[in-house]
């Protein structure tokens, strides 16, 4: 298989690391804003993602974070707010220069921040395609607007790799761009602009069916919004292509023996006669109490032909409380 893509987005990201490019992917992106914690100018300018994969939730206990495609160190530097020990949050990266920009950026962030030390980070060199990180031993992976940039067979090599290093009930944290349909070819094989994170999306239901092949149990929906609009007459294509952006949370839960628990925001409640409804498959609805329930389970129930439960369209909207 043809891997030059891969030389083609290393170069655009030693540039974006050497000459920081406000716009490249979406560093508009809204930050965080956390008590006493301060990011530095060029941190924010490099934030090449197109989401963020902080989420305090996923963050209890003090977890062993690993963060693939650094960029400017602000979610490392994000990460680091909630675990506060030294090598908790593993920073990796396949371009020198980008390891050198974040760490510069991270000495500008302990003088910022008097909580933070840069010993909390440890930035490593490495491929998300062989991450040098042992078996099961980190808690949380998080990477940002970097897995659509690979073809097909480097993305299941890359979130394999991701599966092996997490712990049992370890979490997968993603920000991707997804389409709703699929990319048209030659658009899929401009080195350039995937590697500029336009073309290489695939639809979401594409990307969730990848995680549960490689074996996460539970993958959660948590946001969808508009990333880039590709239009005819700045790119090469004859129709308008609207490419939004997502926020996933994979689990290392077992797979159930009836497939994946997939959340994309559905919603179900019952609103009959009685006090609540028991589907007798573990699902109990109070009465005229919303419930959060994956796709699998909104199926279930809509098969049951009542009119009395009434159960929504996908929300691309999940913050946990659910069915499972």
């Amino acid at each position: 298989m043809d891997t030059s893509y891969l030389s083609t987005t290393r170069d655009i990201y030693r540039d974006a690391a050497l000459n920081p490019q406000q716009g490249l992917c979406c560093t508009t992106t809204p930050v965080w804003q956390l008590p006493d914690l301060a990011v530095p100018k060029n941190m924010l300018a490099m934030n090449y993602g197109c989401g963020s994969t902080v989420h305090p939730r996923d963050l209890t206990n003090s977890p062993t974070v690993l963060y693939v495609g650094v960029g400017g160190g602000m979610e490392l530097l994000q990460f680091a707010y909630f675990t506060r020990r030294p090598g908790a949050v593993i920073g990796l990266d396949v371009v020198d220069e980008m390891l050198a920009a974040c760490r510069t950026n991270l000495h500008e962030a302990e003088l910022q921040n008097p909580w933070f030390r840069s010993s909390f980070v440890d930035l490593r060199k490495g491929d998300a395609l062989a991450l040098p990180v042992a078996d099961e031993s980190v808690d949380v992976a998080a990477q940002n607007c970097l897995f659509n940039i690979f073809h097909d067979r480097d993305l299941k090599r890359a979130l394999s790799e991701m599966y092996r290093v997490l712990k049992p009930h370890g979490r997968l944290i993603l920000s991707d761009p997804v389409c709703a349909s699929p990319m048209p070819e030659h658009l899929r094989n401009d080195e350039r602009l995937r590697a500029l994170c336009l073309t290489g999306a695939i639809p979401l239901d594409d990307y969730v069916k990848r995680m549960t092949d490689i074996g996460f149990g539970t993958v959660e929906v948590r946001a969808k919004r508009p990333y880039r609009v590709l239009a005819p007459h700045r790119y090469p294509t004859q129709r308008t292509i609207v490419v939004e952006s997502v926020e996933i949370c994979a689990i290392k839960d077992p797979v159930p023996a009836d497939g994946p628990c997939v959340f994309t925001g559905r919603t179900a409640i019952y609103h009959g006669p009685d006090d609540y409804f028991d589907d007798r498959k573990g699902h109990f609805l109070t009465q005229n109490q919303p419930l959060a329930v994956c796709d699998k389970t909104a199926r279930a129930l809509a098969s049951l032909g009542r009119d009395d439960i009434y159960i929504t369209g996908p929300t691309y909207f999940y913050d946990g409380g659910g069915c499972c």
